[in-house]
């Protein structure tokens, strides 16, 4: 569910703020898998991944449209991936939105801890019109970690939801450190869903430990609880994410539900398509 590619100028400046530690992280993260998007997309289908997102994320006005341009161009070339797509409070958000979403685009990616905007911004209610009509999923970081600004927690999402109800929004990283209020928040709307990326790691649990009386809640969110990763920008092997959520001990079917079975009612069976070469220009 939450798996990043993205244009190699960009993904060159995501890697330089992991390796300062820059401000919107605030802390030593050595990134794990470097490689070109050939070798991690082996690395990914090695590992058994069937579909993954490429989930690009605009942090300025002006971006979007090069961001998706480039995903779209990515998943033309990628098939088991998912067509993915971004956008920003800009003026046009709207109307890229709905001619994204017209061409078949399957989630969105809406980063506030990176962005530093408000969700409720007047310039995109149009934008979260076409995706409720349309029961887009969108992949919403709210949450404060690992270094949170004025527009992050469960407020804004809370407010957006109460406007926008039928929205399919993935709260990612389990709304840490916020994780009491985003589970309430995916109890409360039918259709907003979790994402598991990194909660559990043991790196993430020296961050912000998930607290064990909220365990029970989360079982019962099985059916709305999607596995996440974040690679490539991870601190630590690929199956650590998996052997994390194992080793809760939550049950087969809730780590059947997790890993495939949710995802799967999201954006249906794995394609078949062989996929062919990617350009890293």
């Amino acid at each position: 569910m939450h798996v990043h590619f993205l244009p190699p100028p960009v993904l060159r400046k995501v890697r330089e703020h992991f390796d300062n530690a820059g401000p919107l992280i605030g802390r030593p993260w050595p990134v794990r898998y470097r490689g070109g998007d050939e070798e991690r997309l082996a690395q990914l289908r090695a590992l058994g991944v069937r579909r993954f997102s490429t989930l690009p994320y605009a942090h300025r006005p002006g971006i979007a449209t090069y961001l998706n341009e480039w995903a779209a161009a990515f998943s033309d070339a990628v098939p088991d991936s998912l067509r993915s797509a971004t956008m920003f409070p800009e003026e046009g958000a709207g109307d890229y939105v709905a001619e994204l979403v017209s061409a078949g685009t399957e989630v969105f990616k809406v980063h506030v801890q990176v962005g530093d905007f408000d969700l409720c911004d007047p310039l995109l209610e149009a934008a979260w019109g076409s995706l409720e009509d349309a029961g887009t999923p969108v992949v919403v970081h709210a949450n404060s970690g690992p270094v949170g600004n004025t527009h992050t927690g469960p407020g804004p999402l809370r407010m957006l939801l109460d406007r926008h109800p039928r929205l399919v929004v993935v709260i990612a990283h389990l709304g840490a450190p916020e994780y009491a209020e985003f589970l309430a928040i995916a109890e409360e709307f039918e259709r907003v869903h979790l994402d598991t990326t990194m909660a559990f790691t043991d790196f993430f649990e020296r961050m912000a430990p998930f607290p064990t009386d909220l365990r029970p809640r989360l079982v019962a969110l099985r059916d709305k609880v999607l596995l996440g990763s974040d690679f490539p920008h991870l601190p630590y092997a690929y199956a650590h994410q998996l052997e994390a959520l194992q080793r809760l001990d939550l049950g087969d079917d809730w780590l059947r539900a997790v890993c495939w079975h949710n995802a799967v009612r999201l954006f249906g069976e794995p394609r078949h398509a062989r996929p062919g070469p990617v350009s890293e220009e």
